[in-house]
């Protein structure tokens, strides 16, 4: 059994094979280090220091699994190989296709080196998100531009997180009235769900941030430092000068997936073709893929992935017994909205952003509580680290 991927997916998903007694777990991952990117959004909020979101990927690889650091450069699934940058192969009986997304920074012009620059910075990456705290603490007045990608992304509603830590220390700071925050996000509304747009509205509204909908970064000039804003309806530009820019990027899957025959023709963002049910190659087999590297249907999330590797791994399990996978995937997604600094907006939902709660009670939970914060910044991280990497939750 090989896994290209030591993110989240590909060792949760080898931790939970070994204890369904699957044998030859191998786990392809070319880094050395383990980062947990919810956390992301904390460290450049100023609620998490960035020890905090990383470990050695030695000391999270499931006992029992092999460990190959090496980067993949191509499937061939005529030979069942996957070729190394090393220059080695690797054969498979079965193989799992899950390296997580690729951060298109150069895909905006200007983008990447704005990024590089004094002003730029992100949650999306491990080393610009201390980078994003200091900007917004050391800030006192001007404006601060955040700007949320078009889908497919990685849980996108993420880019908004930093956005309401930075506004909740302004207020406390007693500065926020003096600086101007503009949000600009890809979809007609904040969010999707009646339920969860009224909180966050609401929020919006209490720290006098700006949004602009229907809209994507289209171009920076970080000399300059201003942004081009593009409204998609109306075709429209507008320029907007800023004292700091948090953007996240236009996300796709990695350029060496893109070239495999692994994606559907002509499929945007290269992910792979699975069914969206079973996580099963319609073509091929003998692969299988999810999290955010996977062509599934429902909004990339942990959350999501958590119910993927239980899927999967019971179907492939049935598949190598000889019968049938008959497990589904129901599209499920979350994401915990952190809208201040010890509150949070805790949304679940399927592929068509339809309400999918799994507890009790979720209309009431949905809003904004202290609860669903500590559930998500203190029990969550340990949950991650010693429960779901190792294939028990």
């Amino acid at each position: 059994m090989l896994i290209i991927g030591g993110g989240n997916a590909g060792v949760s998903l080898a931790g939970r094979l070994l204890r369904y007694h699957v044998k030859d777990v191998a786990v392809i991952e070319p880094r050395s280090r383990h980062l947990y990117q919810p956390l992301f959004s904390h460290i450049a909020g100023g609620t998490a220091d960035a020890f905090e979101a990383v470990r050695l990927q030695s000391a999270v690889m499931p006992k029992g699994a092999v460990w190959i650091q090496d980067k993949a450069t191509d499937v061939s699934t005529g030979t069942r190989t996957v070729l190394l940058e090393s220059g080695s192969a690797v054969t498979y009986e079965h193989l799992v296709v899950c390296p997580g997304i690729q951060n298109d920074w150069t895909s905006i012009p200007g983008l990447k080196q704005a990024m590089e620059g004094p002003h730029g910075a992100s949650n999306y990456e491990y080393e610009l998100a201390p980078k994003a705290w200091k900007l917004f603490k050391d800030l006192t007045r001007g404006t601060v531009v955040f700007t949320q990608p078009p889908g497919p992304a990685s849980c996108d509603g993420a880019a908004q997180k930093p956005m309401y830590l930075a506004c909740d220390h302004w207020r406390r700071q007693g500065v926020l009235q003096d600086i101007k925050v503009v949000l600009a996000v890809s979809t007609p509304t904040i969010f999707g769900m009646d339920l969860i747009d009224e909180e966050l509205n609401r929020k919006i509204a209490e720290y006098g941030i700006e949004v602009r909908y229907s809209t994507e970064l289209a171009a920076v000039d970080p000399e300059g430092r201003t942004v081009e804003l593009t409204n998609t309806v109306t075709g429209t530009s507008e320029t907007l000068g800023y004292d700091v820019l948090h953007a996240v990027p236009p996300q796709s899957a990695p350029e060496w997936l893109k070239s495999t025959e692994l994606p559907a023709a002509g499929s945007r963002g290269g992910f792979v073709e699975v069914d969206p049910v079973i996580l099963r190659h319609p073509r091929f087999p003998s692969i299988w893929s999810l999290g955010d590297a996977a062509s599934t249907l429902n909004s990339k999330s942990g959350a999501a992935l958590r119910m993927q590797t239980k899927v999967l791994a019971k179907n492939l399990k049935a598949v190598l017994r000889g019968r049938k996978p008959t497990t589904t995937y129901n599209q499920y997604s979350a994401c915990p909205f952190v809208v201040s600094r010890n509150t949070v907006v805790f949304s679940e939902f399927n592929d068509a952003y339809a309400p999918m709660p799994t507890i009790p009670g979720w209309d009431n939970l949905a809003r904004e509580r202290r609860l669903t914060y500590i559930a998500e910044r203190i029990l969550l991280p340990r949950v991650y680290w010693n429960l779901i990497l190792r294939g028990r939750a």
